[in-house]
């Protein structure tokens, strides 16, 4: 028991001059590098905050397995954490492999020098989230939100060729009437969406029944990779679209008004709509005009959401 206490003692004071050394380089690095302190900064704590969404994500699989849980009957926000390890999105996953190369180069002594070069240079193609700046991640999710942005045209043009196969004359003139709105720089309301809301269930316009061309630009949309089998595609749009819906629901069951501004700008982010741009009540706005839309929604009619997520968010 004596040799277990000093044992203990030794690691304890090990432990606690190994945090007064680091204090110390912290602080001479913030004094006399101070850009390079920042890097060094995120690295230290994207690495903690890895360990940390790991931990989370393990606890609330626990509570899942213990309370017989199935994903659509977590709160809002254990729902968006798991979110990013479904089996549509993988984000969590992606993450991890990713950061593995960067875990074992930073491993021998003094080569974690090596990862914030890396960090310098190649940050949003070598790094995950964790590792980059506040300034980065505003800079990256701008340039993804242009890359999803680049595949709209082709989002509207596949909707109004297959508008314009419709064989009944008055529903398919509405969806022509609502494509040439949005092209022409206006924004559709919500009346004219659920007007047209039967067509994108039993029709050209369903989701197993779009052309391939579109339904990969609507994958670009979801940032879905787009490579695949058609089958694997819809497949993976329609899981993608009802989790969605799943989070859509269990939102409103908690309230707008309960976000904080960076809760609210990522979920209008992940349903088509860059913020960066806007204020607070400008997102509001526009997310509960999409919470109206997705809940009033079936799920037979998943097309219409993943359209929507062009038709609301275009113009702004």
């Amino acid at each position: 028991l004596s040799s277990r206490a000093t044992s203990r003692a030794l690691v304890a004071a090990v432990a606690s001059a190994a945090r007064r050394v680091s204090a110390r380089y912290e602080q001479y690095l913030q004094r006399s590098f101070p850009r390079f302190y920042l890097l060094y900064n995120t690295f230290k704590t994207g690495i903690q905050a890895l360990f940390l969404e790991a931990k989370e994500i393990r606890k609330i699989k626990s509570k899942m397995s213990q309370q017989q849980l199935s994903t659509q009957q977590l709160p809002y926000r254990e729902m968006e954490r798991l979110r990013q390890v479904s089996p549509v999105l993988h984000q969590f996953r992606r993450d991890v492999l990713k950061a593995v190369p960067i875990g074992i180069i930073a491993i021998p002594p003094f080569a974690n020098f090596l990862v914030i070069v890396l960090m310098y240079f190649f940050p949003r193609q070598l790094l995950i989230r964790y590792f980059w700046t506040p300034k980065q991640q505003q800079e990256f999710l701008h340039a993804y939100d242009c890359i999803r942005r680049d595949a709209y045209p082709d989002v509207l043009q596949g909707l109004a060729l297959a508008a314009g196969s419709l064989p009944e004359p008055q529903p398919r003139e509405l969806l022509q009437q609502l494509c040439a709105q949005v092209q022409g720089g206006a924004q559709p309301h919500l009346a004219q969406l659920l007007a047209v809301r039967s067509l994108f269930s039993g029709s050209v316009l369903a989701l197993n029944r779009l052309r391939v061309d579109h339904v990969r630009a609507l994958s670009q949309v979801l940032f879905l990779t787009p490579y695949l089998p058609a089958f694997v595609l819809r497949r993976r749009l329609r899981s993608h679209v009802l989790e969605i819906q799943h989070l859509d629901r269990a939102l409103l069951d908690l309230g707008l008004g309960q976000l904080s501004e960076e809760e609210l700008r990522a979920a209008c982010y992940l349903r088509g709509l860059s913020s960066t741009h806007l204020g607070q009540a400008e997102c509001r706005a526009w997310l509960e005009q999409w919470l109206r839309l997705s809940c009033e929604l079936q799920a037979s009619e998943a097309s219409l959401l993943a359209h929507s997520m062009v038709l609301l968010s275009l113009n702004y």
